[in-house]
């Protein structure tokens, strides 16, 4: 007969503590996070916070655009998929300056990866733009 193996813990497994949370206080836990998470790209990246003045001008200008309903999601869709990824390319940077501050070319190549996404998310808020607006 085998023996069963010891159960490891959690922490010594390598898993978070705070992944056996459910229901409510998941939720709960992971708004607060997020408020957390947006806060802290607002107060400590200057891209993100002209991202969000461009949000404001933009989500009600398509708001009052004179076009249909799913055109006014492109328009709106397109603005939140820089923000989403502008607070991606952050946490990139915030995890590659956190493992080492000095020069890789491994955390350059991450680095300028975020932000030729963020370039490209830019691109295409354009593009959705001009093509609902004039096209």
């Amino acid at each position: 007969m085998i023996a069963p193996r010891p159960r490891e813990s959690a922490t010594a497994a390598g898993v978070s503590p705070h992944k056996g949370k459910t229901g409510f206080t998941r939720l709960r836990r992971a708004l607060f996070y997020s408020f957390d998470g947006l806060l802290a790209a607002y107060r400590h990246e200057d891209a993100f916070r002209q991202e969000v003045l461009l949000t404001l001008l933009l989500v009600p200008a398509a708001l009052l655009t004179p076009v249909p309903g799913t055109a006014k999601a492109l328009l709106i869709g397109s603005v939140l998929l820089v923000l989403i990824v502008e607070l991606l390319n952050s946490a990139i940077e915030a995890v590659t300056d956190r493992i080492s501050i000095e020069d890789h070319v491994l955390a350059k190549q991450a680095k300028d990866m975020g932000s030729a996404a963020v370039l490209v998310s830019l691109v295409m808020l354009a593009v959705v733009w001009g093509l609902v607006l004039f096209g």
